[in-house]
C-alpha cells in the first residue's frame, strides 16, 4: 500500500510541476542505460573513425570500407554479416546483418546508411570535436545514427537482452543518391521489411522548440520531366492560326496551372530547372539545361525538370493524374508530354500502427523520465529508405543523433544525443523482443 501511495504522490507532483512521471526501470534496463554512459567516449571515438573515412555515394571503395568498419563492430555481437555488391546499379553495395534470437519473438529491422553527400572532391572531410559538439561529413547523417545503433546493441549485449532478440540490419550504400532501378537497388531492404514486424530508422532525431519529436511519417520524393514543343517561325507570327503559342508559352501555361491547381495538404511541388528556345535540352542526369534562340524567333522547344512530394502513395497517384491532365490540355499549335521518374521514394504514411509504435517509445520515455515525444509534422522531414518498407511493416524514424546543417560543410552533431537515443533504442528493442509475433 505504501508503494501505491508513493506512486500516486509522484504522479500528483509530476502533474503540478509539468514534468513526466516515471516508473523504475527494470534491472536489465538500468544496466543498459549505465552501459551506454560508460561506453560514451568509445562511441565518440568510433564516430570519429567513421567520419574520417570518406564515403560519398560515388566513392565506392570508401562506402565499402565503412561497411567493413561496421562489420567489425557487429560480428562480435553475434550478427551474421553479408556484403551485397550493387554493381548492377553502379553503387558500392549494402551491408546486411542478422541476429537470431528467441523463436517466435518479434522481428526488428534496423535501417541506416553508409554513404554521405560529401564526395572525395569536397573540402569538408574531417571530424573536429568541440566539447559535446562535433563537425564532420556525415557526423549526423548517418554515421551518428549508426553509432547510436551500435551503442544500443552493445548495451543490450552487456545486459543480456540481445541474445533473445531477432534483429536484422540493413545499411544501404546509396541512400543519398540511390542507384537505378529501385527494384534492384532496394531489393535487400524490401525483402527484409517483409520479414519484419517493426522497423526503426536511425536517421537523425528532430528537435523542435527544445523538444524531441517522434517521426511516424515521411513524404515521398518523385521526379518529373516536362517537354513542350511548338511551331517555330518569325516572332511576328506568334499566336496566329498557323503558328500558335510557341513552346515557352506552353510550358509556362502548364507550370502556372500546376501552381494554381495542384495545392493540397501535405503536397509540395517544385520546378528545379527550365530552359526554352529554338533548341532546348537537359543533360542525362537532368541537372543541367542548355538552350539557343533569338528574340525574333518563336521557340520550338522548352524543357523543365522538378519534383513533388506526398504523404501517401494514393496521393502520389492522384497528383500524377492531375499533372498529366493539365499537360494534355495544350495551347494552340503546341504539344507537351510529362514523364515521371521510374525510380522514386514512396511515401511513409502516418498509419495507426506507426502511431502505436510511437506510443511504445513514449512508454520508454516515461520510464526514463523524459518528456513525451509528439508526432513531427511530416512536412519537416524528407524522403528516406524506411519508405520502401512502410507498406509492409510499422515503423519509426529519427532514432539517430541530433544534428544541424546536414548535407552542407559544417554539419554538426550533438554528441550528447548519442546517450539518450541509444538508451531509448536499447530499451525499446528489448521490450519489443520480449513480445510474440
Amino acid at each position: 500500500m505504501s508503494h501505491l501511495k508513493n506512486m500516486k504522490m509522484a504522479l500528483a507532483l509530476s502533474a503540478m510541476l509539468g514534468t513526466p512521471a516515471f516508473a523504475v526501470l527494470s534491472a536489465p534496463e538500468k544496466k543498459m542505460a549505465a552501459t551506454v554512459d560508460q561506453n560514451y567516449e568509445r562511441s565518440v571515438a568510433l564516430l570519429e573513425k567513421l567520419v574520417n573515412q570518406n564515403s560519398g555515394t560515388m566513392n565506392l571503395a570508401g562506402v565499402e570500407q565503412v561497411g567493413k568498419i561496421m562489420r567489425a563492430q557487429l560480428e562480435p555481437l553475434g550478427f551474421t554479416v553479408v556484403w551485397h555488391p550493387m554493381d548492377k546499379v553502379k553503387r558500392a553495395g549494402h551491408l546486411v546483418a542478422r541476429h537470431v534470437g528467441k523463436s517466435g519473438a518479434k522481428r526488428i529491422l534496423l535501417i541506416g546508411h553508409l554513404d554521405t553527400v560529401f564526395e572525395l572532391n569536397s573540402p569538408f572531410q574531417k571530424f573536429a570535436r568541440r566539447g559535446e559538439k562535433a563537425e564532420g561529413p556525415g557526423a549526423g547523417d548517418d554515421k551518428g545514427g549508426m553509432v547510436v545503433m551500435l551503442a544500443a546493441l552493445q548495451a543490450m549485449q552487456t545486459a543480456g537482452t540481445l541474445k533473445h532478440a531477432n534483429i536484422e540490419i540493413v545499411l544501404t550504400g546509396d541512400e543519398e543518391d540511390a542507384g537505378e532501378p529501385a527494384e534492384i537497388a532496394r531489393q535487400d531492404l524490401i525483402t527484409a521489411g517483409k520479414r519484419a514486424d517493426v522497423a526503426l530508422d536511425f536517421e537523425g532525431l528532430v528537435v523542435q522548440d527544445g523538444r524531441d519529436m517522434g517521426s511516424i511519417a515521411r513524404r515521398s520524393s518523385n521526379g518529373w520531366t516536362l517537354t513542350a514543343t511548338g511551331k517555330t517561325g518569325h516572332s511576328s507570327l506568334i499566336f496566329d492560326v498557323d503558328h500558335g503559342d510557341g513552346a515557352i508559352y506552353e510550358i509556362t501555361r502548364i507550370i502556372s496551372r500546376f501552381r494554381s491547381e495542384l495545392p493540397e495538404p501535405n503536397l509540395t511541388f517544385s520546378v528545379g530547372v527550365i530552359a526554352g528556345g529554338t533548341t532546348a535540352d537537359l543533360d542525362p542526369e537532368g541537372v543541367r539545361a542548355t538552350a539557343t534562340g533569338k528574340s525574333n524567333i518563336i521557340p520550338a522547344k522548352a524543357v523543365a525538370r522538378g519534383d513533388f512530394r506526398t504523404l501517401s502513395n494514393e496521393q502520389t497517384e492522384r497528383v500524377k493524374a492531375r499533372m498529366s491532365r493539365i499537360v494534355s490540355e495544350h495551347a494552340p499549335g503546341t504539344n507537351a508530354t510529362i514523364m515521371f521518374d521510374a525510380t522514386s521514394y514512396p511515401a511513409m504514411a502516418p498509419t495507426p500502427g506507426n502511431r502505436a509504435l510511437l506510443a511504445r517509445l513514449n512508454e520508454v520515455n516515461r520510464d526514463m523520465g523524459l518528456p513525451q515525444m509528439e508526432p513531427l509534422d511530416p512536412l519537416k522531414r524528407g524522403a528516406g529508405d524506411i519508405s520502401f518498407v512502410a507498406a509492409d511493416v510499422d515503423g519509426l524514424v529519427g532514432m539517430g543523433t541530433v544534428s544541424k546543417g546536414d548535407h552542407a560543410p559544417g554539419e554538426t552533431v550533438d554528441l550528447d544525443s548519442i546517450r539518450r537515443q541509444a538508451k531509448r533504442a536499447a530499451i525499446l528493442m528489448t521490450r519489443l523482443s520480449g513480445e510474440r509475433r
